[in-house]
């Protein structure tokens, strides 16, 4: 029986020194990523799950970023709107003390002076902005109310009746807003129009209860429209709720589909720099001249 010698070992030792540096390198890659897919070919069918996984994940992130951006708005005009009612509140109060068939005439001129501090007021809270956007002014960039001495109310609305929707999920859109022109001046509920006869009807000492009346339609209505900002929050709640649950499912399935075992890639990474130690080894110690001569 006769033993082959190769006589130049050099080509397969620079194979195997080639062969292991790749391994190291990609178990170096994956224990620095997490993942065994790195690049398509690594594995084509999983880097096309894992692209899909990706695309869901960065839409997820918009779905989110949208509802952050609305949020704060909803909650400066839900608390806007309590400010809202409370004024009216108290200028239903003022006007039932002004219905006191005791009251002297400069005593309702008191309560006038007070009322129309509440219309200012009011005017100042319907022109409430957030991130540099007025909340009710429909989809108009304008100022939506100015006091106009020639309107019946003494205030003209500048906006628009439109309103803004926001994509928060596959298919789901979200209004944003109530136009002011529908929670402020709608007809039989103008809440500027109901202070306004209000501190006329002191003024002449005349149908002051029938004015009260005119205010607390106002502050109903307001009230009433108000749960439409509560109803926004509490869909802004269940759907950051979902969306946080599908963010965590496609993690799940990412690490399903691409997930390197770490304890293994490490100890395969040990066993490969081994390798790669033993045969640079074995290079080192052979003659000069034959490795030289297969480099040329």
């Amino acid at each position: 029986m006769s033993i082959r010698v190769n006589p130049n070992p050099t080509p397969d030792l620079l194979a195997a020194l080639a062969e292991v540096q790749q391994q190291v390198d990609t178990a170096t890659v994956e224990l620095s990523t997490g993942s065994r897919i790195n690049k398509p070919s690594d594995d084509p069918a999983g880097a096309a799950q894992l692209s899909e996984i990706h695309d869901r994940g960065s839409q997820n992130d918009s779905f989110q970023k949208s509802i952050s951006s609305i949020t704060g708005g909803f909650q400066s005009a839900d608390s806007t709107l309590s400010s809202v009612i409370t004024a009216l509140e108290r200028a239903i109060t003022l006007g039932v003390q002004g219905a006191n068939g005791t009251l002297s005439d400069s005593d309702r001129a008191v309560v006038a002076q007070e009322l129309t501090g509440i219309q200012t007021q009011l005017i100042g809270l319907a022109n409430t902005a957030y991130q540099g956007q007025f909340l009710f002014s429909g989809t108009a960039r304008t100022q939506p109310f100015v006091a106009d001495s020639a309107a019946a109310s003494g205030v003209r609305y500048n906006g628009n009746a439109s309103v803004n929707t926001v994509t928060v999920g596959n298919g789901y859109q979200l209004q944003v807003n109530l136009p002011g022109s529908q929670l402020f001046t709608a007809t039989g509920r103008d809440m500027f129009q109901s202070i306004q006869d209000l501190i006329t009807s002191l003024g002449n000492n005349s149908g002051i209860g029938t004015a009260v009346a005119e205010v607390r339609k106002a502050f109903d209505y307001v009230t009433a429209q108000r749960v439409f900002y509560g109803n926004a929050l509490n869909q802004i709640d269940s759907q950051t709720a979902f969306l946080n649950n599908e963010k965590l499912d496609l993690s799940r399935q990412e690490n399903a589909v691409a997930g390197a075992d770490i304890a293994s890639v490490a100890s395969q990474l040990v066993n490969n720099q081994t390798a790669r130690s033993a045969t640079l080894a074995a290079i080192g110690r052979m003659p000069q001249d034959s490795l030289f001569d297969y480099l040329k």
